[in-house]
């Protein structure tokens, strides 16, 4: 099969079957947290011949934009999209020149030094999203307007680590103020797990929908961001209240975490109760060595490490993605795509290459 597909077949029902692992396949399902922006962009104009529509806030032109990204990952032969946004929280950035091959014109980067909140005066004064206030049309849009067999995995804003590491804190500052002043660290996690929480609860019930797919980096190369005790304590119970809301409504719940969680891995599966992993490197994280060590427990989504995926000659990609594939998907559990997302600095042809090679696994 060749890229974009003329007559794509979805079948969500399959796709959740196999993150169960109630279905084992002959060969892998597709699977990504996102393509950048800049590359749906690119697929729809210059592949699809599609007139691509910026999204904005105005309701005509973000239901364009919608329309033509769903057509995007269909034509691409996903069985899902996923939606985010409705929870967010405001925040500064470090901004730098994109030098990708798609640029979108600036970078943004956060500040990993501080936040807005180093003290109570400022946690009183944040102005904290309500997700009671959320508009949240462009979820019920996208869940009505599927093409047949699709589904839909939503993810209302960044994780419950990364708002506070990320937007709220700064990474130096939390390090600072988790052992100086805990009550106020204590007070911030809860809030924002509060908030996504409650964004979560209402997109219960939406038509299609099939899952959370939540993202939450909490590891680097070597370990975890901040201590294994300490995530047992701030962050995973957020996660696993996160997977009990899912699963009582009949949904599954997929995680992206960057980094070696190794330290953490037996919590997500046996305590918090993922029902998939994504995000994996082959330094530090490979995802052959998941499989080995996980696979017949918990799902592993994507896999193909994106340093590989962005410079590697399309031959070899092609020898490494089939490498991939005959390792993790024996026993089923197991669905390709990127390591981490398809990034717009990734040769659009590389990311044809993995998803055709994919298609075309005859097991």
């Amino acid at each position: 099969m060749k890229l974009p597909l003329t007559n794509p077949s979805p079948d969500i029902k399959h796709f959740v079957g196999v993150i169960r692992g109630e279905i084992i396949p002959k060969r892998p399902p597709l699977a990504e947290l996102f393509l950048d922006h800049e590359v749906e962009r690119e697929i729809a104009r210059a592949h699809l011949g599609l007139e691509w529509v910026e999204p904005s806030d105005d309701r005509e032109a973000m239901t364009a934009y919608l329309r033509n990204r769903t057509e995007v990952y269909y034509r691409m032969g996903y069985d899902y999209i996923r939606v985010t946004g409705g929870a967010d929280f405001p925040a500064t950035s470090l901004d730098v020149a994109d030098t990708a091959e798609l640029s979108r014109g600036d970078r943004h980067w956060a500040n990993e030094t501080s936040g807005p909140i180093t003290s109570w005066e400022d946690f009183e004064k944040y102005p904290w999203p309500d997700p009671a206030k959320a508009d949240l049309w462009h979820y019920e849009y996208a869940a009505k307007n599927l093409p047949e067999g699709m589904g839909l995995f939503v993810c209302p804003t960044s994780g419950f680590l990364e708002i506070p590491l990320d937007t709220l804190l700064g990474y130096t500052n939390l390090c600072y103020l988790v052992y100086e002043q805990p009550d106020l660290v204590e007070a911030v996690f809860q809030r924002v797990g509060d908030i996504i929480c409650a964004a979560y609860e209402r997109l219960i019930g939406l038509p299609n929908l099939h899952g959370f797919f939540q993202g939450d980096d909490m590891g680097f190369k070597t370990g975890t961001l901040i201590s294994p005790d300490q995530l047992r304590t701030l962050v995973l119970p957020w996660h696993k209240k996160m997977a009990d809301l899912a699963h009582r409504n009949g949904l599954v719940y997929l995680l992206h975490s960057c980094g070696n969680l190794d330290a953490i891995t037996e919590d997500l599966i046996t305590d918090v109760g993922i029902d998939a992993r994504h995000s994996f490197e082959d330094e530090g994280n490979s995802v052959i060595d998941f499989k080995r060590r996980y696979g017949d427990r918990v799902t592993l989504l994507g896999g193909v490490d994106v340093d590989k995926l962005t410079r590697l000659p399309e031959a070899e990609l092609r020898a490494h993605v089939r490498k991939v594939i005959e390792a993790c998907t024996p026993g089923g559990r197991f669905a390709l795509g990127s390591g981490n997302t398809v990034c717009n600095y990734i040769p659009i042809n590389n990311y044809f290459a993995m998803v055709e090679e994919a298609l075309n696994y005859a097991g």
